[in-house]
């Protein structure tokens, strides 16, 4: 049987969930400065299986606008860069021999205004889902004060935390869309 404090609880840990993936995609983002967070997850083609070049090499960022990418196995480097090109990220990586060198080009004002709006979407998305959240969450307290596994007092009380949370994890959204657009824009 479930309880108001286990439906908290879960509402907590799925509305994380949604701040944990834009954090992700936001990592992911390209900002003018180079980070292995921008090509960590792309996908390559690594004797038949697709795999993170997380997995496959050590990525570094010696310079502000520099990747420098160095595969466990060097037989792989034709692999990462194909699939460098293939991800259609905006680099051009070079191979040379050893290690490939992505080098990070600036971002024009153009590409910084796209790259805002791309990120106040996936910011939305996470909101919308944090109300997804709620609103499942809330039905699920109904249902519990319905069947009669919690009184309306304990179920009022619950729908005021639920609406806590869902303030708590927008703000907390809202400060990283802030965060992150600074970081876009700076030059």
């Amino acid at each position: 049987m479930e309880s108001i404090d286990d439906i908290l609880l879960e509402t907590d840990d799925k509305m994380s969930k949604s701040l944990d993936m834009l954090k992700e995609q936001f990592s992911g983002m390209r900002t003018g400065k180079a980070s292995p967070h921008m090509v960590e997850n792309v996908s390559v083609l690594y004797y038949g299986a697709p795999t993170r070049l997380r997995e496959l090499a050590n990525i570094s960022t010696p310079e502000p606008r520099l990747i420098v990418i160095n595969p466990y196995d060097k037989n792989a480097r034709d692999a990462v860069v194909k699939a460098i090109h293939t991800a259609n990220l905006g680099f051009t990586p070079m191979d040379d021999g050893r290690v490939i060198r992505i080098p990070i080009p600036e971002l024009s004002e153009e590409r910084r205004k796209e790259m805002t709006k791309v990120m106040k979407r996936m910011a939305e998305e996470a909101r919308v889902s944090v109300r997804n959240v709620r609103r499942d969450m809330n039905e699920t307290a109904k249902k519990l004060q319905k069947d009669g596994d919690c009184t309306e007092d304990e179920r009022d009380k619950g729908l005021q935390d639920i609406q806590k949370s869902t303030d708590d994890y927008i703000g907390k959204i809202d400060a990283m869309v802030t965060a992150k657009e600074t970081e876009l824009m700076q030059v």
